[in-house]
């Protein structure tokens, strides 16, 4: 099996690949690679269905130029935490980053977002995020205000008094019921459209199966929501009902 970074030739033959409408696996043992490393490759470059292989070439060339000049500023930097790969770990969080923007996140916001997910202790200050990013505090500050409005970090204090950025367990719980409420509010105003247009005419009948629609998907979400929180996130030696006060 080769090893090493891709080749031109093989991001072609990716590209074919997808084009033919072949699985990641299918592509992988056509090139004789990992099926994580064509996911990887294919997911950091725009997804299956923006992937060009020209550009992606030029994107790798770049990011490993950036490693090495990163490497010869700093050649005393400190190793990975845990024996970890430092270069799997850098191909993992572009990969992580590159899903996240797929899914529909800003750019600035998906880096923070994953830089913070990332790390052992799971919050960051704005000066651990300006350094770790290389950007302004100024992208901080914007980013941090996009993921805390969809409920995607908190902020804290630390012992030095310091503002610190959360992600953990409980901020996905309150992201999906952030999405909920969201979804509710469509639901809301489709139905008041059905009253607007008319109840009966071609657009309201629209309006109230989309709203439907939203309304059970909202429902979902949050019941889901609750239901793993209590059974995932249960501490040990704690049960569902400990917690009532005694009759």
């Amino acid at each position: 099996m080769p090893g090493g970074r891709l080749t031109q030739q093989e991001r072609q033959q990716i590209a074919l690949g997808l084009a033919d409408g072949l699985a990641y696996a299918e592509i992988a043992r056509r090139l004789d690679r990992p099926t994580s490393t064509v996911t990887r490759e294919v997911m950091r470059n725009g997804g299956p269905t923006a992937y060009r292989a020209e550009v992606a070439h030029r994107a790798t060339e770049r990011r490993a130029h950036r490693r090495r000049r990163t490497a010869l500023r700093d050649p005393q930097a400190p190793r990975q935490a845990h024996g970890r790969d430092a270069e799997a770990v850098r191909a993992y969080e572009e990969t992580f980053n590159a899903v996240m923007t797929g899914s529909g996140m800003p750019p600035m916001m998906s880096r923070v977002m994953t830089c913070i997910t990332l790390t052992d202790s799971g919050s960051l200050t704005a000066a651990e995020l300006v350094e770790r990013l290389n950007i302004s505090p100024a992208s901080v500050s914007k980013a941090i205000a996009f993921l805390e409005s969809q409920g995607m970090v908190r902020r804290e204090r630390d012992e030095r008094r310091r503002e610190r950025y959360v992600v953990d367990d409980d901020i996905w719980y309150q992201s999906m019921l952030a999405s909920a409420r969201a979804t509710a509010q469509i639901v809301e105003i489709a139905r008041e459209g059905v009253g607007v247009l008319g109840p009966g005419t071609p657009a309201a009948v629209r309006l109230e199966n989309v709203a439907r629609f939203l309304d059970f998907v909202s429902e979902s979400i949050a019941r889901a929501a609750e239901q793993a929180r209590e059974i995932l996130h249960t501490k040990p030696g704690t049960a569902a009902g400990d917690d009532h006060d005694p009759a």
